[in-house]
């Protein structure tokens, strides 16, 4: 049923619930998985003048381990997949890559954020309902 899949995935321990819901899809041979990191750049301090444009970069170690994490998670898959790690706006980046690769489903976790928190970190599953292009499961 779904030709391509997004599963932008975050902390390790949601992570594995994610998989977990990705496997129980039955997945085809035929589906391709884009499994996707988002390292947010708005953690780079407020010190950062406003006018000019960023240039710290995420260090290249993070960028390793982040890929060893989802080369893991592609070993597991039994259909064809594929690694996108990107820098932005969580929710923004995967609405985005949605597009780009002409998702069929997102498959994204909650990490169940309630009263100020979700208000002050927002909610990136509730934006990406919202605006995605195509279906979206979340994962509590």
């Amino acid at each position: 049923m779904f030709k391509t899949i997004l599963v932008p995935l975050d902390s390790a321990q949601l992570s594995e619930r994610v998989m977990q819901a990705v496997q129980s899809l039955q997945l085809s041979p035929a589906t391709q998985v884009i499994l996707g990191h988002v390292i947010p750049t708005y953690d780079q301090g407020l010190e950062q003048p406003a006018d000019l444009p960023s240039t710290t970069e995420p260090p290249v170690d993070l960028y390793r381990h982040i890929e060893d994490q989802l080369q893991g998670y592609r070993t597991s898959l039994a259909c064809a997949s594929q690694i996108e790690i990107v820098t932005g706006d969580p929710a923004e980046e995967i609405i985005r890559l949605a597009h780009i690769h002409h998702a069929d489903l997102i498959v994204i976790g909650s990490r169940g954020l309630t009263g100020v928190t979700r208000i002050l970190e927002g909610s990136v599953s509730n934006q990406v309902v919202s605006e995605a292009p195509c279906s979206v499961m979340v994962v509590r």
